[in-house]
């Protein structure tokens, strides 16, 4: 079951000013392909969840159009559009026992109860909780309340399973585990699924792709792995983990990579974006855990040089913050032990392989 977008456009009125709009969604065009799951990833206020809602059908466009199945569904209303929505506040029955709350849907149907019985079982005994047909959501924790909403949402058989921030109640440990929990249920059901987050960690681990948004524009789609090493922009690079941006001046242009002067020391980066010209200065993404840090000496030659102003042992890792030519570079070191460990003053060497960089402008 496909989902399209075509130049989406969502336009509100501003209640500070009447005659004036507030574009939230700007011309998002996007395809989730059967059995897909894509997330939809931003600050708050960037549109994705208005662009979810335009999806469900509780909103409409102002301009272009949705298509689910190959379908125009722009005038369809939302319990005419097969999808599903699981929500952030969970919206449980309070006094209904879990088993009434995933069969509530059904029994409006006015499908057999043994017919009900079954189904209702079989979704519960996919969601672990088929040994708490009798609580109510009052009885059950977060974690499990949220599966009771899962439950209910995919009794139906929807051909498109929303999800608008569905773990953000959740405290860090259970949202590691639910999030495990859907992508597990998601892969087992093979069904088209969108899921809005502000959390970029959910969006790393749940997705096949992520499309990334911010003020109602879509930044960039692609694979997480893409986002993380190959952003397009400064905005995708700085909101997808942890950032170094290091200047350099451009040397050389070719098809296979662009050389970069950086403080004297000449790399080849072949992973890059944009057109720069030769004598351009351009922005490098390099990611924390790719710097390598030595001890300054005369001898060696690094791209560039720096004082540790404070470090951060966490077991697994090591944090060291550098201060270079007035900023803040940040480095991660995994394994400390396998290291050299710096201290706060010490003036330290600061390098890269070519491979992990990717220049953005």
């Amino acid at each position: 079951m496909s989902v399209k977008l075509v130049n989406i456009v969502k336009k509100f009125k501003n209640p500070d000013a009447p005659n004036e709009e507030i574009v939230a969604v700007k011309n998002v065009n996007l395809e989730v392909g059967e059995g897909e799951m894509v997330t939809f990833l931003g600050p708050s206020g960037c549109g994705k969840t208005t662009t979810l809602r335009i999806i469900s059908g509780f909103e409409a466009p102002t301009e272009g159009e949705v298509w689910i199945d190959n379908k125009n569904v722009n005038d369809l209303p939302p319990n005419k559009r097969d999808t599903s929505m699981v929500f952030q506040n969970y919206a449980l029955f309070p006094h209904l026992s879990v088993f009434k709350n995933v069969s509530f849907a059904l029994e409006l149907k006015g499908l057999d109860s043994k017919v009900i019985k079954e189904k209702v079982y079989s979704i519960l005994e996919l969601v672990g909780l088929s040994q708490m047909v009798n609580r109510r959501p009052d009885q059950l924790s977060g974690g499990q309340q949220q599966r009771v909403a899962l439950a209910r949402a995919i009794i139906n058989e929807p051909k498109v399973l929303l999800f608008d921030e569905p773990l953000s109640n959740l405290d860090a440990k259970l949202r590691e585990q639910m999030r495990g929990e859907i992508r597990r249920i998601q892969k087992t059901l093979n069904i088209t699924s969108i899921y809005v987050t502000h959390d970029q960690i959910e969006a790393m681990s749940l997705s096949d792709r992520i499309m990334v948004m911010n003020k109602g524009e879509v930044m960039q789609i692609g694979t997480p792995l893409d986002i993380y090493t190959k952003p397009q922009n400064k905005f995708v690079a700085d909101f997808i983990g942890r950032v170094n941006f290091i200047e350099g001046i451009v040397e050389e242009i070719t098809s296979s990579y662009i050389k970069v002067n950086y403080n004297g020391i000449i790399k080849k980066i072949p992973s890059f974006v944009g057109n720069p010209s030769q004598g351009d200065k351009v922005l490098t993404v390099v990611r924390p855990e790719s710097l390598r840090l030595s001890r300054k000496e005369p001898e060696k030659k690094s791209m560039l040089y720096g004082t540790i102003i404070n470090s951060v042992y966490l077991g697994a890792t090591l944090e060291y913050e550098i201060e270079v030519n007035k900023t803040t570079i940040t480095a991660i070191i995994s394994n400390p032990l396998e290291y050299e460990m710096f201290k706060k003053g010490d003036e330290v060497g600061i390098d890269f392989p070519e491979k992990t960089a990717h220049i953005i402008s």
